[in-house]
C-alpha cells in the first residue's frame, strides 16, 4: 500500500462527498468543499492511494497563530493503518511552515486515545458552546 499525502491537494468534491459519507457513517451530501476551504481554511491534506481519496482533514485558522483541525476523516477500509495519524502529522508540519504556534483539535471521547497518543495533543480546559 503507497498512500500519498498532499497538502492543499487538487480533489473532487463528490469524492470527499463520498469519503464524509463513508467515514461518518451519513448519507452523502452536496457540500461544496473547494469552496468552503478556499474561503475559510489555511489549507487541507489529502491522503491518496493511487487515484483513491481515502483520507482527508482540514487545516482552519484564525490568520494568525492559530490553527483548528476540523473534519479529520480516514476512510473505514483504511483505518488503524496510520493513515489518520500521517494526515495530522502533514496538517501540522504545514501550519508550522505557515508560522502557526497552536493546533487546536475537538474530538468525541472514542477518538481520545488517537489524538493523545498518536497524534501527540496535550489535553487542555476547553468549552463549547451549542448554538
Amino acid at each position: 500500500m503507497t498512500i500519498r499525502y498532499e497538502w492543499r491537494s487538487d480533489f473532487d468534491n463528490t469524492a470527499l462527498n463520498a469519503l464524509h459519507a463513508d467515514g461518518f457513517g451519513h448519507p452523502i451530501a452536496q457540500t461544496d468543499w473547494r469552496e468552503q476551504l478556499e474561503n475559510h481554511s489555511l489549507g487541507w491534506v489529502c491522503a491518496w492511494e493511487d487515484d483513491s481519496l481515502i483520507g482527508f482533514v482540514n487545516v482552519a485558522w484564525d490568520g494568525g497563530v492559530h490553527a483548528f483541525l476540523l473534519d479529520t476523516v480516514v476512510s473505514r477500509h483504511y483505518r488503524s493503518r496510520g493513515v489518520g495519524a500521517a494526515l495530522v502529522a502533514t496538517a501540522a508540519h504545514e501550519a508550522r511552515a505557515a508560522k502557526c504556534e497552536w493546533l487546536h483539535v475537538d474530538f468525541e471521547e472514542h477518538l481520545r486515545s488517537f489524538y493523545s497518543n498518536a497524534c501527540s495533543f496535550k489535553e487542555t480546559t476547553a468549552g463549547l458552546m451549542a448554538l
